[in-house]
């Protein structure tokens, strides 16, 4: 279980299953097994970057004491991985490379702006004071939550596009459920830097939690932006006619993320914040996606 959740694999599986979700959203047919394999592996390489660089993490925090207690394993599993995202990137380039000669810079700009947040989320050292946006603690969720919902929303559609000889567009729907993603995963990222209170209080890093503290950071951030959400949703689906089942199941993601919210008045674990807190990605994509094939 500790390898599945400690190790991002689970972050994974959330990856492809929101990607799925956003392509059937957008009336789009999936892509080949080759591209999910590649956000999985990325998703997981991504995560696990900052735990792998050295050995000497050691503190009360479990999930890098485990890092540190199979250090080994890791560091090869990630050279293992990186390895594969370089051959299945090497492959796709040799296919398709021509096809990215030819797009615009509009379409540049698509491909490029959701790395470019990732590589600053984690910072450039080239940078004056090795700048990075993940010391930012009020913008952090939010540069989370935009990465996730390009490589869900955006890239699943772009890939297909380059694939078939298709040029790539954005419409309202595409920005609508782009924006649906971005505010639902920051939501998630605010839930999980109270996990991380003490540690960026100590750190003077200025989250939402250490800067209001836990209940108002509850009451006054993340059950009105849920409310928010699940209004606009509703609002979009009855303007839009949806099959009623549609909307039932779009919605229980929104509940289950004020009750999940509510549920951070207590103490909770690292595992419940992976599982659980983690686990509304899965549940969203899960919903959505039968929505979507059934209704």
């Amino acid at each position: 279980m500790k390898f599945i959740f400690y190790g991002n694999y689970f972050y994974g599986l959330c990856a492809v299953a929101l990607s799925i979700e956003a392509a059937l959203q957008q009336r789009y047919p999936l892509n080949d097994p080759w591209y999910y394999l590649f956000v999985f592996l990325l998703t997981i390489f991504y995560y696990m970057y900052p735990y792998v660089r050295k050995t000497t993490m050691t503190g009360r925090n479990p999930r890098s004491n485990w890092y540190t207690r199979y250090y080994s394993l890791m560091r090869t599993n990630q050279l293992a991985i990186g390895l594969a995202l370089a051959i299945l990137g090497t492959a796709f380039l040799l296919k398709f490379g021509k096809h990215l000669i030819t797009m615009s810079v509009s379409h540049w700009l698509w491909i490029l702006v959701f790395p470019l947040a990732g590589l600053l989320y984690y910072g450039v050292n080239l940078l004056p004071r090795g700048f990075n946006l993940r010391n930012r603690g009020w913008l952090k969720p939010f540069v989370i939550g935009f990465t996730w919902a390009g490589l869900v929303n955006i890239y699943p559609v772009m890939y297909y596009d380059i694939t078939h000889g298709l040029s790539f567009t954005t419409d309202l729907v595409s920005l609508f459920l782009f924006l649906k993603n971005f505010m639902f995963i920051s939501v998630l990222c605010i839930m999980f830097d109270i996990k991380d209170y003490s540690t960026d209080y100590i750190s003077s890093l200025r989250t939402f939690v250490v800067r209001l503290g836990l209940r108002k950071t509850i009451y006054s951030i993340l059950l009105p932006l849920s409310v928010i959400g699940l209004g606009t949703f509703v609002y979009y689906a009855v303007k839009n006619h949806f099959h009623p089942m549609k909307v039932v199941l779009n919605v229980i993601p929104f509940l289950l993320l004020l009750a999940v919210a509510y549920s951070l008045l207590k103490r909770r674990t690292i595992l419940y914040f992976l599982v659980v807190v983690d686990g509304l990605m899965l549940i969203k994509a899960i919903c959505g996606t039968i929505a979507m094939v059934y209704f």
